[in-house]
């Protein structure tokens, strides 16, 4: 059991006997009356984003969830494909667990953490930062020294980043998965 001070992004919780993941939440302590928290959860099973609203205090069940660390090899039609490469088990796993902003950051050879509930696959978490190469861009030109100016440079995974001028085509760069910046050259 746990309790709504214990809440945080990302655990999973028994709601109404069914698993569901909290995708956000935020504390609200009117002036009159008592304290809640407002939350989002997301069906394990469905993936119907719902909104319901706790009292402070209240107890609810957490979900064990199994993570573990896999490559990921390939895209096959509407699924992804993860290797455990100690034992080069392969898993199968939906597209649709992801939003279309998180497969932007899918690169084969990378290694993410995959959440499993019940050997079905609920999560895949991305790491902080990636290591992409840059495939096109365009060339800056003798003199463009405007501090701070950036350029659109398409990455390797097909994302589309804002990156300094000095940054050219082959280069490796390194991204962060929750904003999508460049940070710095690899």
């Amino acid at each position: 059991m746990i309790s709504t001070s214990g809440f945080k992004k990302g655990i999973y919780i028994l709601f109404r006997d069914k698993p569901h993941r909290i995708v956000s939440f935020s504390f609200v302590s009117p002036g009159k009356g008592s304290a809640f928290y407002r939350t989002r959860l997301k069906s394990l099973e469905t993936g119907a984003v719902l909104e319901y609203t706790f009292k402070s205090g209240e107890k609810v069940e957490e979900v064990n969830v199994d993570t573990r660390q896999l490559q990921f090899l390939y895209r096959d039609g509407e699924s992804l494909v993860f290797m455990k490469a100690e034992t080069y088990e392969q898993f199968q796993v939906s597209e649709e667990i992801m939003d279309d902003y998180s497969r932007q950051f899918l690169k084969e050879g990378a290694s993410y953490r995959v959440q499993f509930y019940e050997e079905q696959a609920v999560a895949v978490g991305l790491p902080k930062n990636l290591v992409l190469e840059v495939v096109k861009t365009e060339n800056s030109v003798k003199g463009d020294t405007v501090t701070g100016a950036l350029k659109p440079a398409t990455l390797e995974t097909g994302l589309v980043v804002q990156v300094p001028l000095f940054v050219k085509n082959g280069d490796k760069i390194s991204v962060s998965t929750e904003t999508g910046a460049y940070l710095s050259r690899a």
